[in-house]
């Protein structure tokens, strides 16, 4: 297995205040969100060791230097807000750990505009909550901002609604598209029926796949997650393993395990083999992201080993 670790699907915020499907997403007291979204009053959004309800930079490259993780990519979802200013900021302040997708509204008309905008600002990578769009998204205002991302050389972030429900829209974009580089995230849900239809997107020559998540996706069975490894490989038999990429889902994965086991129920995992883990975990980011020289991070014994 290769030395270094990309995490390809993380957050950051620095305040959470948004509102989603009509119903608001707000921060409380310390570590915690109202989510009526979410069907709950209360929920844990972060680690209780996160006393500010920030999730910043700082404290991830702490967790990212523990576990020696070298870098991260920093995605975005509605449920967080529009983080566009903090992660432009730290784009400029760790370019060599961070790699930031920017993210414009597709919730309401004149998202084209605000994606030229948000390229213009410097992001690489754009993303596209469309999980939380309705089934049908792809309309011409998105048709265009997917050509706009293809000729300017821009990443597509997207998640999708389980199953094959968007499947086939992806494939108009990709055929419309074919040089538009494409990461799906939340592993094709893969624990929901039909989650295979979106892995197979991946036998296209530019579209990946990313894992964040996978860990909650499991979280029933936890840790060390059998069955997540059972599905890294199930989808690798159908796209290859040069096409598969680990993502974390932090911070919010990190309320059930710790950073490290995110991903080293992958490393210490049997049933892969050095060169498997070494794509998953860290090969395929660092040329799918474009990542540079990485940063190579030292194991720091724990006091209580």
């Amino acid at each position: 297995m290769g030395k270094y670790i990309i995490d390809a699907h993380a957050h950051l915020w620095l305040y959470q205040d948004t509102i989603v499907n009509g119903l608001p997403i707000c921060q409380l007291k310390k570590n915690r969100s109202r989510s009526r979204f979410l069907g709950e009053n209360m929920v844990q959004m972060l680690p209780p060791f996160m006393i500010d309800g920030r999730n910043s930079a700082e404290v991830f490259l702490s967790n990212m230097d523990y576990a020696q993780v070298s870098a991260a990519v920093i995605t975005q979802e509605f449920i967080d807000g529009q983080q566009n200013d903090y992660l432009e900021t730290i784009q400029r302040q760790y370019p060599d750990r961070f790699f930031t997708f920017g993210m414009p509204d597709t919730r309401k008309s004149g998202f084209y505009q605000e994606t030229v905008r948000l390229i213009e600002r410097g992001f690489k990578g754009i993303k596209i909550p469309a999980a939380r769009l309705p089934k049908d998204f792809l309309n011409v205002e998105m048709k265009e901002l997917m050509l706009l991302l293809e000729k300017k050389h821009i990443i597509l972030g997207i998640e999708l609604q389980e199953g094959d429900v968007q499947v086939g829209q992806m494939k108009e974009v990709i055929q419309q598209c074919p040089n538009l580089k494409i990461v799906i995230g939340h592993f094709g849900m893969v624990t929901r029926s039909g989650w295979m239809s979106q892995i197979k997107l991946a036998r296209h020559e530019n579209v990946f796949i990313e894992s964040g998540g996978i860990t909650w996706l499991f979280n029933d069975e936890f840790y060390p997650f059998p069955s997540a490894v059972r599905a890294i490989r199930e989808a690798a038999d159908e796209v290859g393993w040069n096409k598969l990429m680990w993502g974390s889902d932090y911070p919010r994965t990190i309320t059930a395990i710790t950073y490290k086991m995110s991903y080293d129920f992958v490393t210490k995992s049997q049933e892969l083999t050095d060169e498997q883990k070494s794509l998953f975990l860290s090969d395929n980011a660092k040329q799918f992201f474009g990542f540079g020289e990485l940063i190579e991070l030292p194991y720091i014994k724990n006091m209580s080993e």
